[in-house]
């Protein structure tokens, strides 16, 4: 059995989550064209190794971020939404503006970020 850590109930079943897909920036819907949206909703990188997702945790609703090796499938850390902001506030800030982290990419580590290790 594969276990989940949710960031707000713990430890659950594998099949009490849905994958809500890899995390990407969302096109600016006042200017964004109908190729823009396509690509955004229905088209995946599909890269082979560590990614961010969202996943949900079905009987709760609770939608939350989690970072996965996609090769090994290991789950290697689990987040709420806000700690994976604060993660990207702080990493923007560390780093000169050209070279920030992107959007859709959390910074390891750090302490009280409400993540969550498996």
């Amino acid at each position: 059995m594969k276990i989940l850590k949710c960031p707000l109930n713990g430890p659950r079943n594998i099949t009490e989550f849905v994958w809500g897909g890899e995390m990407k920036p969302m096109p600016d819907p006042a200017t964004a064209t109908d190729a823009e949206w396509t690509e955004y909703l229905f088209l995946e990188e599909n890269l082979a190794g560590e990614i961010t997702e969202w996943w949900l945790h079905a009987p709760t609703n609770f939608w939350f971020v989690a970072r996965r090796n996609t090769i090994t499938d290991e789950i290697i850390e689990t987040m709420t939404y806000d700690a994976f902001l604060a993660r990207q506030q702080a990493a923007s800030t560390a780093t000169a503006p050209d070279e920030a982290e992107p959007a859709a990419r959390p910074v390891t580590g750090g302490a009280d970020t409400g993540a969550t290790s498996t």
